[in-house]
């Protein structure tokens, strides 16, 4: 008798199919997605390069695990099913003088050392500000959301405000505006350029762009003959940095502020680690703008940025 290829679906009916897929759990790389590893991209790359274990088993693409199963990579171990893995966002509100990283071979203060501590989970950081730029840092369980928010191709706007020696010209504004100031990994173009005044030697501007290459905002303004004497973001996408939340201090945001973000980004709560099959970008110019990201930056006085009026639930 020829045994029935049981791997087949077509060869059951729908129904059966779906409720042992269930019954098989989750995949692997969907929940070390979830606990916050990375991306579930990165995560196939993890275990197709065989560092992740299943209850003391090298583990393969395409593996299921259920509640109870141990899983173990280079740095850390989760049970599954121990708890909820739901997608968190955290603001900070960096100051000068921090990296972004979780190693640093000088010793300096690192962004991390201030972020509420998790259990089978970790904040990533979405995106970076380097060590002399302060302002908002957003950073989140899923990394699968860090990607989507990160990837050139969403184009995700990011508003600063800028201090510079000296005073543009309007020829150079509109460079900036409309050519692209050529810089060494390439030409960079700002979507809005706007003057905020300022006192003295300094002058404050109020900018956006769609990219985050490195210290791209400063290398613009040094290319242009103005030194950037202070750098604060002030808006990542549709969040806002809040007025209330003080330098290093952090604001988590509440569930329907979380759902708002991934349903910008065209995402769900059920679905926040899985590739989506239709990508959309986030809307152009935040015509769509949710409740996390309501009021405009205020211009700065006397020599202060301004911050946003709207904020996160704390």
């Amino acid at each position: 008798m020829i045994k029935k290829n049981r791997r087949n679906p077509d060869e059951r009916p729908v129904e059966d199919v779906v409720t042992e897929e269930k019954d098989l759990g989750e995949r692997l790389q969907k929940v070390l997605a979830q606990a916050g590893f990375g991306s579930r991209r990165e995560m196939e790359e993890w275990i197709s390069a065989g560092r992740v274990s299943v209850n003391g088993e090298p583990a393969t693409l395409g593996m299921r695990v259920v509640a109870g199963d141990l899983v173990k990579t280079e740095r850390r171990t989760i049970r599954v099913g121990e708890r909820e893995h739901a997608a968190r966002i955290l603001l900070y509100h960096k100051p000068e003088g921090e990296i972004v990283s979780r190693d640093d071979p000088e010793g300096r203060a690192s962004v991390f050392d201030k972020l509420p501590k998790l259990r089978g989970q970790k904040w990533i950081a979405i995106g970076r500000l380097d060590f002399n730029t302060s302002g908002l840092l957003i950073f989140t369980t899923s990394g699968d959301l860090a990607n989507r928010l990160m990837h050139p191709r969403f184009e995700v706007e990011r508003e600063y405000a800028v201090r510079v020696q000296g005073t543009m010209t309007e020829e150079q504004m509109a460079l900036l505006l409309k050519t692209g100031v050529e810089l060494d990994d390439g030409a960079v173009k700002f979507e809005k350029v706007e003057d905020e005044g300022g006192e003295g030697f300094n002058h404050w501007y109020r900018v956006m762009l769609k990219e985050g290459r490195n210290r791209v905002v400063r290398r613009s303004f040094d290319a242009l003959g103005l030194p950037v004497s202070r750098l604060i973001r002030v808006r990542f996408g549709l969040i806002n940095l809040p007025p209330r939340l003080k330098r290093g201090m952090t604001a988590e945001l509440g569930e329907g502020e979380v759902a708002q973000v991934l349903d910008w980004v065209g995402m769900t709560a059920e679905d926040a680690d899985e590739a989506p099959r239709v990508v959309r970008k986030p809307p152009v110019n935040n015509v769509r703008t949710p409740r996390v990201a309501t009021g405009r930056p205020r211009t700065p006085s006397r020599g202060r940025p301004g911050q946003t009026k709207a904020g996160a639930k704390r």
